[in-house]
């Protein structure tokens, strides 16, 4: 940890008087059309949760909302019948007898019939966190398409443990391959480099993806020709810690539960929306047509973890994609089940690097395409108002205390205002002599 990171740290609350009031809440998957019980996330093993359950309520399979009920250890059916009673209450649950598999909501784009199969490349990039890779990789091996191929990305690794793991656990199954430049752009362009699919999708490794995680985004992509991007849902897979719940009350699943498109081909309802790609999605859940990601020149090196710029690659590809004409969708269907950071520092660190790898993709974005910034400027004075209002925090939020919020705020603030100096930094930095180019290398 540098020393930024420990100022960062520092500057959030340090609740460890209130870590012992904390009591974990169980995360869980019901289908209403599965009256079998209840599902860990991911559908990695049986659950008989105790206590606070949140519960990711489907029906056939799609997502409808999240609802919440107490259990007792050993009587999953009364958890699970409070669980059916509050999604019927509180979401819009359709009658059984219409809602048929074929026919559920959430798709996006104009019906076409498919040309055939999209065959699919998962990309994972990891950096020496071999503990975190069997979840993750089991869940994607388990999916067993023959249309899939996992690639493993092992960036700059201080260790071979990764490499041993993939190679002695899953065979043939994973392909291993290596970029030995830091930085999680260069990772994904090295993944990117080495895909064979129609379609590229990326994960991180601290992810569980759902069983039709890559079946959903090839849906929403063979559901029209114009779509160059697919994000998906996000949701937690665990919630054991205060820092995990705060997450979610900071960000939640604020991109809900139906699918959304958006394109420049059409007048925008919200001018800002080629700037606030956050909205679209996030890296941990994200695929794009090969072609397109390639032709425009993979991810930005100068943006991502492990750079000063400390995140905004995702969001800088989602702008890239919509600014070359294409269509960015959104589509609940397509889940991945995510493991937030475990302390309260972490967290603290993670929220800033918001800031930073926002206010860096907004200098990227300008960097690549100067025209758009007479447009930023004029809507700039909008943008933060819109900001303020939307992250105003009331006397208490949830079950999270305001003054935490409020301090998470201000570090996500004050990195946005050092994000574009990261950036231009970062560039520099890649443009001395010696410095590596734009793209990860070839595949092994």
């Amino acid at each position: 940890m540098n020393g930024s990171d420990r100022r960062t740290a520092a500057a959030c609350p340090r609740p460890a008087a209130r870590d012992s009031l904390y009591t974990p809440v169980r995360v869980v998957d019901l289908d209403l059309d599965e009256p079998s019980g209840l599902r860990s996330p991911g559908g990695l093993g049986a659950d008989d949760p105790a206590g606070r359950v949140l519960a990711l309520v489907r029906l056939h399979g799609h997502p409808l909302g999240l609802v919440t009920a107490t259990g007792t250890a050993g009587d999953t059916a009364t958890l699970r019948r409070a669980l059916v009673d509050a999604a019927h209450r509180e979401l819009p649950v359709p009658a059984l007898s219409t809602a048929t598999p074929a026919a559920r909501p959430g798709r996006v784009g104009r019906a076409r019939v498919p040309a055939g199969p999209l065959t699919v490349s998962v990309i994972v990039c990891t950096r020496d966190r071999a503990e975190l890779l069997p979840s993750c990789l089991d869940s994607l091996v388990d999916i067993g398409s023959p249309a899939i191929e996992v690639i493993l990305v092992d960036n700059a690794p201080r260790t071979d443990a990764t490499e041993r793991l993939v190679r002695s656990r899953y065979g043939d199954r994973v392909r291993y391959v290596r970029e030995p430049l830091p930085g999680l752009s260069r990772a994904r362009n090295r993944g990117l480099a080495a895909a064979r699919g129609d379609v590229c999708a990326f994960t991180d490794d601290d992810a569980i993806a759902d069983s039709r995680w890559v079946a959903a985004l090839a849906e929403a992509f063979q559901s029209d020709d114009r779509i160059g991007c697919v994000t998906g849902l996000v949701l937690p897979a665990e919630l054991d810690t205060e820092a995990q719940f705060v997450l979610e009350e900071y960000c939640g699943p604020g991109r809900g539960f139906a699918a959304r498109s958006w394109s420049l081909r059409e007048p925008l309802a919200d001018p800002l929306v080629q700037f606030s790609t956050g909205r679209f999605g996030m890296g941990a859940n994200m695929a794009f047509r090969t072609e397109v990601i390639r032709s425009l020149g993979g991810f930005d090196p100068a943006t991502g973890t492990g750079t000063p710029s400390r995140g905004g690659e995702d969001l800088l590809s989602f702008q890239q994609v919509l600014t070359a004409g294409h269509t960015v969708a959104y589509q609940p269907d397509a889940i991945i089940w995510h493991r937030h950071r475990r302390t309260m520092e972490a967290l603290a660190t993670q929220i800033r690097g918001f800031g930073v790898g926002f206010g860096a993709y907004l200098a990227a974005a300008i960097s690549h395409r100067p025209s758009l910034l007479a447009e930023l400027l004029r809507r700039l004075p909008y943008g933060v108002w819109r900001w303020h209002v939307t992250h105003r925090v009331g006397p208490r939020v949830g079950r999270v205390d305001s003054d935490t919020l409020r301090t998470l705020r201000r570090l996500e603030r004050r990195g946005l205002l050092y994000g574009p100096f990261c950036y231009l930094f970062t560039v520099w930095q890649q443009r001395r002599p010696g410095a590596a180019g734009r793209t990860g290398g070839q595949p092994s």
